[in-house]
């Protein structure tokens, strides 16, 4: 219960008394009424393209999957369960050792190879259990052998998710909890009553190597990776069109021709301060890429479902940012679309700010929109370590979208501050000791950056704010390379005027 009483941020979800009791009841599609409650499990995927690499573990969970049917236990139909390889090898040696049915009758269907859950390619969960989910403000829980867990990825509905290895992913699954104790509480029940351990299930290794030893060979290497080329079917009957210049479909909700060049002339265009901007985001310490730019299921109240919705398509099409980053559209309104965002301008987790001056709380999105067509332009106010976690180009291409010129950051992740610098956008650090707390930055204040007339690199340059006060910052650009980039407006434009 710590976690859920624990302050709002990561690992917390500050819910009262009042909401650690909540619960919530729907009706399947198999006509039967489930509840569930904070910690209930609804996605439970066997996945990573790593993780499920490794013969020892994936044997082990079929097995598992094995002892558990054996004994009378199933999963309930609810949960969202998924097994995705990251090779067709893993799918012959589990053919091969028997196990595949198993899986199967647990409901870890072989659903295709590649990135899926792990990104946060999950697809969309019931209709009836996400619409419960939201009207009791549950904390309920993906469990994934994923490589990578930031707030948010996996999945809109669930606020918490945890990594674990396969057999344990299959454990939580059958259990439908994460709050379990799997030395005292059995997973369910066998056909006459008796309680069932994990324990009691659990492979010993020497039962995992057998089947190893037996069923992957190397034979089976060799023969799956002689077809790789090949590609299914659907992908050798596609239809590819000549020439040299990409046709682009009008009518595409995946790829879409991008602005980066709108209004790009030959010419370099000169440096200038940034005038009366607005704080779009204040936030904290450790914003990841994922924080920023999600590349998990689309929202179905979000300005990007909206944007899909206007053109025909139903929830269960808008797919993922991951698989919709050929539109800009799309991405630029999921950019900061985490639900797990804290934004000191909004009074709640989520994607939400406040226009200044008129007090409205709107989407992300729809603020930086209302802004651009008052001219305004925007900043973000961060704290440490900003940019951390996987290196996402649209990390960066989705704040620019948005209008963001510059961001102001106690420090930043490495990669990332590269990346702002090659979409143009000017990364600011507080000089030691600053940051907007002890600077008192409420983010309703209006900010002139000014830069020095002869901008080199680390340079300082002023921040001044209409109430008279203002505090430096150091421009991080590091090297003259950057500062070309920025001159350009990017590295796009400036690979663009060196072929000219």
């Amino acid at each position: 219960m710590g976690t859920y009483k624990s302050k709002i941020g990561f690992k917390g979800y500050g819910l009262t008394p009042t909401q650690l009791a909540a619960s919530g009841s729907f009706t399947y599609s198999d006509g039967a009424t489930y509840t569930i409650t904070h910690g209930s499990v609804i996605i439970a995927a066997i996945t990573s393209c790593t993780n499920t690499s490794n013969p020892t573990v994936m044997l082990g969970a079929g097995l598992l999957a094995k002892k558990a049917v054996e004994n009378g236990l199933s999963v309930l139909p609810y949960i969202k369960t998924s097994l995705s390889p990251g090779s067709g090898v893993v799918t012959y040696y589990l053919k091969e050792s028997g196990v595949v049915p198993y899986l199967d009758k647990l409901g870890f269907n072989i659903v295709g190879y590649g990135c899926m859950t792990c990104i946060g390619n999950s697809g969309p969960i019931d209709d009836n259990i996400a619409n419960t989910i939201e009207k009791n403000e549950l904390v309920c829980c993906g469990v994934l052998s994923g490589n990578r867990n930031f707030e948010g990825r996996i999945h809109p509905n669930t606020r918490a998710n945890y990594l674990a290895s396969p057999l344990l992913v299959i454990a939580y699954a059958l259990a439908g909890t994460v709050d379990i104790d799997f030395e005292t509480q059995p997973l369910g029940k066998r056909a006459d009553g008796s309680p069932v351990f994990l324990r009691e299930i659990w492979p010993t290794r020497a039962e995992i190597q057998e089947v190893e030893d037996k069923h992957v060979i190397p034979g089976m290497f060799k023969e799956v990776y002689e077809k790789i080329g090949m590609g299914s079917p659907a992908w050798r009957a596609l239809d590819i069109p000549q020439g040299k210049l990409y046709s682009w479909d009008p009518n595409s909700t995946y790829i879409k021709k991008p602005p980066f060049f709108d209004g790009m002339t030959k010419e370099l265009p000169p440096i200038k301060s940034i005038e009366n901007a607005r704080c779009l985001l204040l936030l904290g310490d450790s914003v990841t890429t994922d924080h920023i730019s999600p590349a998990g299921s689309i929202a179905r109240n979000s300005p990007a479902a909206r944007y899909l919705a206007a053109r025909g398509l139903t929830p269960r099409e808008f797919n993922s940012y991951g698989s919709r980053r050929g539109n800009d559209a799309v991405m630029s309104r999921g950019t900061f679309a985490n639900i797990r965002l804290v934004n000191r301008l909004s009074p709640t987790p989520g994607p939400k700010t406040t226009h200044v001056p008129s007090g409205d709380l709107m989407d992300i999105f729809d603020a930086a929109e209302r802004y651009a067509s008052e001219n305004v332009p925007l900043i973000a106010i961060v704290g440490k370590d900003y940019g951390s976690g996987s290196s996402r180009d649209w990390a960066a291409k989705g704040p620019f979208l948005l209008g963001i010129r510059a961001v102001i950051a106690e420090s930043f992740e490495r990669i990332h501050r590269s990346n702002l610098v090659g979409m143009g956008i000017i990364p600011l650090q507080f000089l030691p000791g600053d940051s907007a707390s002890a600077l008192g930055l409420t983010g309703t204040e209006q900010y002139s950056v000014l830069l020095p007339d002869h901008l080199r690199p680390e340079d300082l340059a002023t921040v001044q704010m209409d109430n008279g006060k203002s505090f430096q910052v150091k421009v991080r650009f590091d090297t003259e390379v950057d500062l070309t980039y920025f001159k350009n407006g990017g590295i796009l434009n400036y690979m663009i005027r060196k072929m000219l």
